[in-house]
């Protein structure tokens, strides 16, 4: 009996933890759905972003640049043409003027979507969607801002300097590339590490002497090297690439006992220019041959300064990347055809002045000599051909600044 009855007190121990069991669950369950139907709110603050966003238009100039950089007159030209040229429009809760502000913001400031959050008063996919929506737009107004140089005009900047003139008259714009920060898939990070093991992606752009970008390639991985970048856009004919015009490849050379004569005697040195048709100035990085002379450049200077996440790339996807270092060149064009007095092209464009050295950023000179910096082959006489141009400019400078 004794027995029997301690399995039926056991049995009924039992089921009581089983009920306080399923009672505790139940509870917790009750609880969470409570939490549901009374979340407490993130986004409280009493001034939202729409009154944010005319808290910076209507406040002192300099506070919005700092945020956006760039000023009122051409933030409200920015948005007069995304909505001419694109179907960006209000949404339902969002301005088209906050949607952009948004996205000039997020770049303009490297700022997370958690500090975009804050800033702006709007949940995580809110932020994410603007960012999208604008970046795509931004990026397809590419071909209205970017666009190939007249190969026919002499450069104001080149024509009414005499210190490059004539020297440079058939120059039409200089190539350069840099490197910009980025996030990679781990199995694929290898091929964006460069020299300095930083994950990177690697962009070319043309740029003309009044520091506009006139041809831009972004995403290319970071371990692949500037001559490559440069070689495989030039072979491609879908590139769309602005070839210069070759012109006549003849040059005219000074001979070393006239040029001793002339110096004994004190005479004049007549200025000689040497007509090899139009021509770019290229980074050192990359081989010379004609119609690509090194070197030059200073616009990926303002742009970095302008845009720091260029230096400081969040976790977007590698489309993505792309999409956003186009629109940072296309935003560079816009203000720089709708503000000349820019405080950033004001500080970079004078003689002289230099951005500084990104430290971050992968240098290709470094590895540029013997075959990595002529991967594909250029070399013999149009390596020649353009070394010795580069060499008589160079002599012909020289001569007349010390004569």
């Amino acid at each position: 009996m004794s027995t029997s009855r301690s399995g039926e007190q056991w049995d009924e121990e039992f089921e009581c933890l089983i009920d306080l069991t399923l009672g505790l669950m139940a509870l917790n369950e009750g609880q969470r759905y409570v939490n549901r139907i009374q979340r407490m709110p993130m986004h409280t603050s009493i001034r939202t972003g729409h009154q944010y966003m005319l808290e910076l238009i209507n406040d002192y100039p300099d506070r919005l640049f700092s945020k956006i950089r760039m000023y009122r007159p051409c933030f409200e030209m920015l948005i007069q043409v995304l909505r001419q040229q694109t179907a960006l429009q209000n949404s339902r809760f969002l301005t088209l003027e906050e949607q952009v502000m948004i996205f000039i913001y997020v770049i303009s400031q490297k700022a997370t979507n958690r500090m975009a959050m804050e800033d702006w008063q709007h949940s995580g996919s809110t932020i994410s969607i603007v960012f999208t929506r604008i970046c795509k737009a931004i990026a397809s107004l590419s071909p209205i801002f970017i666009k190939t140089p007249n190969f026919d005009d002499v450069p104001d900047e080149i024509r009414f300097n005499p210190k490059y003139y004539p020297y440079f008259q058939d120059c039409v714009g200089a190539i350069d590339g840099t490197h910009i920060a980025a996030h990679a898939p781990s199995n694929v990070a290898n091929n964006y590490r460069g020299r300095k093991s930083n994950v990177t992606t690697n962009m070319l752009a043309v740029c003309s002497f009044d520091m506009l970008f006139t041809y831009v390639v972004t995403g290319w991985e970071g371990a692949v090297h500037d001559s490559r970048v440069l070689t495989t856009q030039l072979e491609d004919p879908n590139s769309g690439f602005p070839h210069p015009s070759p012109g006549i490849h003849r040059l005219i050379f000074v001979v070393l006992f006239d040029l001793l004569i002339k110096l004994i005697m004190s005479l004049p040195i007549l200025v000689l220019y040497n007509r090899v048709g139009k021509y770019y100035l290229v980074d050192s990085g990359y081989s010379n041959k004609p119609g690509y002379l090194a070197p030059f450049q200073r616009c990926f200077g303002v742009l970095k300064a302008r845009f720091p996440i260029l230096r400081f790339m969040t976790n977007f996807s590698l489309v993505r990347q792309r999409e956003i270092a186009m629109c940072c060149c296309v935003l560079h064009n816009f203000i720089k055809l709708h503000n000349r007095d820019d405080p950033l092209f004001q500080r970079f464009g004078v003689d002289g002045v230099m951005p500084p050295p990104d430290s971050d950023d992968e240098d290709n000179t470094a590895s540029s000599s013997g075959t990595a910096a002529n991967p594909h082959g250029y070399g013999g006489n149009d390596e020649n051909l353009a070394n010795s141009m580069r060499d008589h400019i160079m002599i012909q400078m020289y001569l007349h600044y010390n004569m």
